[in-house]
């Protein structure tokens, strides 16, 4: 049972992202819609019970954790399994503890996350507009969150800018926040909006700015050269020559990623997604629950998880409607 995680593929599994919440203190409009209804808290799986799926994929050969929600930092005593999964890291066998966040309680916990081990943190930040931003995240509030990136660096932590493209919101940016990027030494990764989950009154294709056309509009401002470089995650590289800047770009609608695909993800309800872009999953919580005493089963039912992993994802906006739409929430399956 010390055997890696292989895939169908030959794509060994090396990184799991796990949502430990599918509430957030947002209400993004390209998320989900204004009214959502989440998930009884009693369906979620305990602290301890995240610490011991976690534990047994890193047994398995996980060598990355990012932990996800909704907005992670908002699970009440979330810090304490932050704590708890930095055995982890001083035993060596993980190399990486990090996490996705909205940035809003950055202010509250960069301290404790540093402590616990995480040196990165990715923040969602689509918009330096404080108007702009308080209508993309609807609950949301800019203030709030630049001083959150200012308490996370201070921690020591490094800080990577995501940001949504959205056509006809943050376009006439990208300079701007390219720029505010530069002065902090932050790394900035562009994502396209993905089909994920009933947005209400939201249209996706309206919102869709393809990444090629990002890469093309940095062509003409800067000089831009390709990177080889690959950290395990879908994100493709360019450098920009006049600022030596990294500029990430992850395009599951106009360049699928999935041929290196070594991830999957956890959900807040113990169902292991084994991609992103389609619906099969697999429920490990009758693994965990039903044999307290022994970690055996929970390792065959994720070895028999990964066996099903697919080979990509099907995202598709190419004939003018949102082909591979999922019916769950991206706060569901984790950011």
């Amino acid at each position: 049972m010390t055997a890696p995680l292989i895939d169908p593929f030959a794509r060994a599994i090396t990184y799991l992202r796990v949502s430990v919440t599918d509430r957030c203190d947002f209400r993004c409009v390209y998320c989900m819609s204004e009214n959502m209804t989440f998930l009884p808290k009693k369906e979620l799986l305990t602290l301890e019970e995240l610490d011991r799926m976690c534990t047994t994929f890193v047994k398995l050969g996980v060598q990355k954790l990012r932990i996800t929600g909704g907005e992670p930092l908002v699970r009440r005593d979330i810090m304490t399994f932050f704590q708890s999964m930095g055995r982890h890291l001083d035993s060596g066998a993980l190399k990486e503890l990090t996490l996705t966040t909205n940035g809003s309680q950055l202010g509250r916990f960069a301290d404790d996350l540093y402590a616990a081990g995480v040196r990165r943190v990715n923040v969602s930040l689509d918009t330096l507009d404080e108007q702009k931003f308080a209508d993309v995240t609807r609950w949301g509030r800019l203030p709030q969150i630049l001083k959150g990136i200012d308490a996370a660096q201070k921690a020591g932590l490094r800080v990577k800018i995501n940001a949504v493209a959205l056509k006809g919101f943050n376009e006439d940016e990208l300079p701007s926040i390219t720029e505010w990027c530069a002065e902090r030494d932050m790394d900035l990764t562009w994502i396209e909006v993905m089909p994920m989950g009933d947005i209400g009154n939201e249209n996706r294709l309206d919102q869709y700015w393809s990444l090629k056309d990002v890469r093309a509009t940095y062509a003409d401002h800067y000089t831009v050269t390709d990177l080889a470089e690959r950290t395990g995650g879908p994100a493709r590289y360019v450098r920009l020559e006049e600022t030596n800047q990294k500029i990430g770009f992850i395009t599951p609608l106009s360049h699928n990623f999935c041929e290196s695909c070594n991830r999957v993800r956890l959900t807040c309800t113990g169902e292991l997604f084994m991609c992103l872009g389609q619906e099969d999953m697999a429920d490990l919580r009758p693994a965990l629950r039903e044999h307290p005493d022994t970690e055996a089963p929970l390792e065959e039912a994720i070895r028999a998880a990964i066996n099903l992993k697919p080979k990509g994802h099907d995202f598709d906006y190419s004939r003018q409607r949102a082909d591979g739409t999922m019916s769950r929430h991206m706060s569901h399956t984790g950011g």
